[in-house]
Parts: C-alpha cells; sequence; structure tokens
C-alpha cells in the first residue's frame, strides 16, 4: 500500500510570518513548501502589467486563464513561473499584495489555481499557507495551524523588514493597510479567512521564529508524522 503524503495547512492574515515559518518548516521535515500567495500575487501581476483594475472582475473573470502560474525549486530556492517568466523578485510589493488581496475573492481565479494545489497535496508532503488552506482547499490536511499576531506587530515585522532592504516606508500607512486587508479577507463572500475548526491557533506576537517552527513540528508530530532523522533549519527574518 503506497504511504499517504502528509499535508500541514497554516493559514493566517497578511503579515503574521505565514511565508517565512512554512518554508522553515519544510526545510526542517524535508516537504515541499507551496507558496499560495505566490501564486496569487503573480496573477495579481499579470493583471497589473496588463493595466488591469482590481474592481474590473468581469475582465480579471474572463482573462485569468491567460495567466499560467507554476511554482519550481533550483537549487533549493523557490521560483514563482508566469507565463515562462522567473517573477520571484517581482511580486511582493505592496501594490502587487494588495491587488492579489482584492482578486482573490473572485472565483474562477480561486478555481484557476486550485487543482494544481490539490494536485501537489495529493502526491507529496506538503506545507501549504494562505488564507483558506485549511477551510477550503486542504480541509483534509493531516495538521492545521492558523498563525496571527496582532496588526501593530505585523506591521512592525513588515516595516523592518522594508527599512533594512532600503525602502522608504510609513508605520502608520502600514498599519492601516494590514487593519484594511484584514477586514476584506475576512468578510470576502468567497473562501473568508477564518479559523477550520480542528485548527490549532497560534499567536507568534511575543514568540520567536524558532519557538512558532518548533510549535508547528509538535503539533504535525501530534498529527502522527515521523519526524526525519536529521532536522535543519536557518534563521530567517519575518515575512
Amino acid at each position: 500500500m503506497e504511504k499517504k503524503a502528509f499535508n500541514i495547512a497554516i493559514d493566517g492574515p497578511a503579515g503574521a510570518g505565514k511565508s517565512t515559518i512554512a518554508k522553515m518548516v519544510a526545510k526542517k521535515l524535508g516537504f515541499i513548501y507551496v507558496d499560495t500567495g505566490a501564486m496569487y500575487r503573480a496573477i495579481a501581476l499579470y493583471f497589473l502589467r496588463e493595466g488591469v483594475c482590481p474592481e474590473e472582475q468581469e475582465t480579471i473573470c474572463q482573462e485569468v486563464g491567460k495567466a499560467a502560474i507554476t511554482i519550481r525549486y533550483q537549487d533549493g530556492a523557490q521560483q514563482v513561473i508566469l507565463n515562462g517568466e522567473d517573477v520571484s523578485g517581482q511580486i511582493r510589493t505592496e501594490e502587487v499584495g494588495n491587488m492579489a488581496s482584492a482578486i482573490s475573492a473572485y472565483p474562477p481565479v480561486r478555481a484557476h489555481l486550485l487543482e494544481l494545489q490539490r494536485g501537489l497535496a495529493a502526491s507529496q508532503n506538503v506545507i501549504m499557507d494562505g488564507r483558506d488552506i485549511g477551510t477550503c482547499i486542504l480541509p483534509h490536511a493531516d495538521a492545521k495551524i492558523f498563525l496571527t499576531a496582532s496588526a501593530k506587530v505585523r506591521a512592525l515585522r513588515r516595516y523592518k523588514e522594508l527599512t533594512e532592504k532600503g525602502i522608504t516606508c510609513d508605520l502608520e500607512e502600514i498599519t492601516q493597510d494590514i487593519i484594511e486587508r484584514d477586514a476584506r479577507d475576512m468578510n470576502r463572500e468567497t473562501a473568508p479567512l477564518k479559523q477550520a475548526e480542528d485548527a490549532t491557533l497560534l499567536d507568534s506576537s511575543s514568540m520567536t521564529i524558532d519557538q512558532v517552527v518548533q510549535a508547528i513540528v509538535d503539533e504535525a508530530v501530534a498529527h502522527g508524522l515521523a519526524l526525519p532523522s536529521e532536522a535543519s533549519g536557518e534563521e530567517c527574518g519575518w515575512k
């Protein structure tokens, strides 16, 4: 009998550190990290390049099929591919993030990515993060985490990340943006952000990255995962 793939789902609001944590857990456990947020950001980048506004729902729903999104790994690094182009370094701006948050509420956009995401999870041990992984995309995931932090803490992390890259930004503006994105994500009609009933709530406001990683590993073990003989990790800033 073929061994069933083990899936870990991490949900939570913008700026909670999901991608940073998921990558570290994936490396520690030898899992594949599926960055669903990056996939939505790639679609958002496609429409921004086309000059389409997030309010143009009809156009987005009709044209989304023209954005072919794949994820591949080269030398251990994730690459997000949009219509054959590696756009990994172009999808992390605030403009792309806001666009992604808006268009992710449109059912055809979600359906465009759902099959690929579920296919990966069915065939491999994966850790996947996003807004509705445990509730919609992988409702039968073996371990589910709802990772959050206060809006103030998330804004400070984002501010630090941007300033360290030499990007000029305003903390109050970032904080307000996070609050608005939370409201939009939680109140959208399609797949709103919410904690799955069987997910473990993990508030990282006063935790270190290593503590959060270990808490998720412990949760996976509690749900039946056998740890590899060796587990490695690396320090990484909040993202």
